[in-house]
């Protein structure tokens, strides 16, 4: 099982085994993990599963977000791969291709969610080490999706984009709002601080299902296996393709999906 090795300097907080969708990392304690710093952001970054492996994407934090020393934007992870947010270290360890559970083989589900909110002021990191890098940084372009090593031999591609944009309308239950643009690359549905997708009430799931959107077109899945999720009436299993027209159940919401 994938894991997260919590360290401060060189002692061992905690180990955090990998096993939801997408963990975040914040100040706040609505964070799966919780950094509890002023130099740490609110929503800091987060950690996901990208079709074959895991990825690590800073969320416009003041700080950063630093892969083995190197201020990145996204990064593809790697057995051993030090993660620096504020002044603590995340230690990615996986002994191999690892899957959600409930998503075995489906498609990817990347982060590119819209931007969380910053609901607290963060104070500036002023270190010696912090102000090594950001002059690094400053030198070369932000990483994103790959090692400061293998930058120069991959080639640049714009991912194809499905056909067409898609909506979600609420029809019955408690939502924030009626209609939703899932322009996201992942759109999560629930009352999470992290949802695009809000639901309101006291019993509503913090993450009931993700939306993602590939160059193949548009999936949802749940977000654990608990939780039913119905397209045209009928519970799904993993992941399923959305078609214009489909109706959504989950967690007492009953939406439409439409292609523009």
């Amino acid at each position: 099982m994938a894991k997260l090795l919590l360290k401060f300097q060189q002692t061992l907080l905690k180990e955090v085994p990998i096993t939801q969708p997408v963990i975040s990392v914040g100040r706040l304690p609505d964070n799966t993990v919780q950094l509890d710093n002023p130099a740490v952001s609110s929503y800091h970054a987060k950690i996901y599963w990208d079709r074959d492996h895991y990825a690590v994407e800073d969320n416009n934090s003041l700080n950063g977000t630093y892969v083995n020393q190197l201020r990145v934007t996204r990064h593809d992870l790697k057995d051993g791969d030090s993660i620096l947010i504020g002044k603590h270290t995340l230690v990615f360890t996986s002994t191999g291709l690892e899957y959600i559970p409930g998503r075995e083989g489906a498609p990817a589900v990347q982060a590119a969610s819209p931007e969380l909110p910053r609901v607290e002021q963060t104070l500036f990191l002023d270190t010696k080490q912090m102000k090594d890098m950001l002059a690094d940084k400053t030198k070369q372009p932000a990483v994103s999706g790959t090692r400061a090593s293998d930058a120069p031999a991959q080639e640049h591609r714009v991912p194809a984009s499905p056909p067409g944009i898609g909506t979600l309308s609420a029809l019955e239950g408690k939502t924030d709002q009626q209609h939703y643009l899932l322009t996201s690359k992942m759109n999560v549905i629930g009352k999470s601080a992290m949802a695009s997708i809000k639901l309101k009430g006291w019993f509503a799931p913090q993450m009931a299902a993700l939306i993602s959107k590939t160059d193949k077109g548009y999936f949802i899945a749940a977000s654990e296996k608990k939780i039913k999720v119905k397209v045209n009436g009928e519970a799904i299993a993993g992941q399923k393709s959305l078609s214009n027209g489909d109706t959504i159940e989950v967690a007492g919401v009953t939406m439409t999906f439409t292609l523009k």
